[in-house]
């Protein structure tokens, strides 16, 4: 994280001590990064727009990481999943693409002939990139996340980027521990990312509420991640 944003950091934490406090989370700064099993077996999947979908041998790509949603015959991942599980060599992704030939018995007319073409990392990366402006910061979050053992899922209905649990969690339905719920809710930033001190404190009362750490996840220009809790306090 660059000096400027530390500095910006400090003077949120002096100017508004009576409602937060900012400082960096020690379980996460000191949890050691993994590495992942090596695939029994690279699983096809599918694009389709903002989602890849995996129609076949769902539970080798779901498990382990708990990975993507399932829908019925079929487990839908984000693509930030899909860009992380690609690069990891879980998966190959394939696209829908038209290939136009020439049609040798008319030298004025084309056959359009359907296609399927496997992308690269890159290829699904930009595609992500194309949809959503913030794509680049939200997939490094993620990846550093993962990289330390963590169970990620989207956030969308806690408005936040990621809900994360602890290591070793088994997530199911239906009553759960204490250390089965939802950790923490990450927020995807970059270094000189700004937002009003309102929205700052509902994303505080989001956290407080649902008994969850809030978490910064600020990316500097090297592509590291510093992840910074900040605290509700009570005069």
């Amino acid at each position: 994280m660059s000096k400027k944003h530390k500095r910006h950091g400090q003077h949120l934490q002096h100017e508004h001590h009576e409602n937060n406090e900012w400082k960096e989370d020690e379980d996460i700064k000191d949890m050691p990064r993994i590495e992942e099993e090596k695939p029994k077996e690279v699983i096809d999947t599918k694009l389709e727009g903002e989602k890849v979908i995996v129609f076949n041998k769902m539970d080798q790509v779901y498990e382990p990481g708990f990975y993507g949603k399932e829908l019925g015959d079929r487990l839908e991942l984000s693509l930030v999943e899909a860009c992380l599980l690609l690069k990891r060599v879980r998966i190959k992704v394939f696209k829908d693409e038209n290939v136009e030939l020439q049609d040798t018995s008319a030298a004025d007319k084309a056959i359009s002939i359907h296609n399927e073409k496997e992308m690269s990392f890159q290829e699904l990366y930009e595609h992500a990139c194309s949809i959503d402006q913030r794509f680049p910061h939200k997939y490094r979050v993620y990846e550093d996340l993962r990289e330390r053992g963590l169970v990620v899922r989207t956030g969308f209905k806690f408005g936040c980027d990621y809900r994360v649990y602890e290591r070793g969690v088994q997530l199911k339905k239906g009553p759960k521990s204490a250390k089965e719920h939802t950790k923490w809710i990450v927020f995807a930033v970059s270094e000189d990312f700004t937002m009003s001190f309102a929205e700052l404190s509902r994303a505080v009362r989001l956290a407080h509420n649902i008994r969850a750490k809030m978490l910064w996840a600020v990316v500097d220009n090297e592509s590291d991640c510093t992840f910074y809790q900040i605290l509700r306090i009570k005069p």
